[in-house]
């Protein structure tokens, strides 16, 4: 289930994307105070500027509203992770920055990784297939770039550990946001990306 799949009568496609931007922003807020089953649509239409009729125009439900924060939230990392193509190095030479951006994108919505975490369980079979889909696109972004530094020569890693490897990355990044009741007390950011950057760096280089 897609995101532009949620109906609508408005044909006007960026009024839309303006609308629905306001009713996500609301969300959100609400969301992280509140929690999800406890914030209603009428506080979203009303924290949104939007008349609950008007709301019902560009969304069809609560669940569609959550979908499309999750689809903000994914958009959000995936901008990070992909805002540095790395060029004229080896993935050994680059992807220490990579895990870096990828770490600091984290610390940047990290409440709303919870957020997600906490509530998608309440989203219908279809939805929750494409929010699974998005967080499963981050570990094949890393799954790409591991495969890269395995032809490249810079990464020793076994070809058929990339996927497992890359799912390890995806969630030691998510690590920073759902232990921080732990990790903040102890280690920086800058700390938890070193020390983990290290560990990952000395696996996929280390002789086989």
């Amino acid at each position: 289930m897609s995101v532009h799949k949620i109906a609508t009568p408005v044909k006007d496609l960026e009024l839309v994307r303006v609308r629905r931007e306001q009713i996500v922003n609301a969300a959100t807020m609400l969301f992280l105070k509140k929690g999800y089953h406890r914030t209603t649509t009428r506080e979203i239409a009303r924290e949104s500027g939007l008349g609950t009729g008007t709301l019902y125009e560009y969304i069809g439900s609560k669940e569609d509203i959550l979908l499309l924060v999750c689809d903000m939230i994914h958009s959000q990392v995936e901008a990070k992770l992909h805002a540095t193509t790395p060029s004229g190095m080896t993935m050994a030479e680059a992807f220490p920055g990579l895990l870096k951006n990828f770490f600091h994108a984290i610390d940047d919505v990290q409440d709303l990784v919870v957020l997600i975490y906490q509530e998608t369980r309440s989203l219908p079979k279809d939805y929750m297939r494409a929010v699974l889909a998005r967080e499963q696109g981050i570990s094949n972004y890393f799954a790409k770039l591991l495969q890269r530094g395995i032809d490249d020569g810079s990464f020793t890693l076994a070809p058929d550990l990339v996927m497992l490897m890359a799912h390890n990355i995806t969630v030691l990044g998510q690590m920073w946001a759902f232990r921080r009741w732990s990790i903040h007390r102890s280690y920086t950011l800058d700390t938890f990306t070193d020390t983990q950057t290290s560990l990952i760096m000395r696996e996929l280089c280390s002789a086989t």
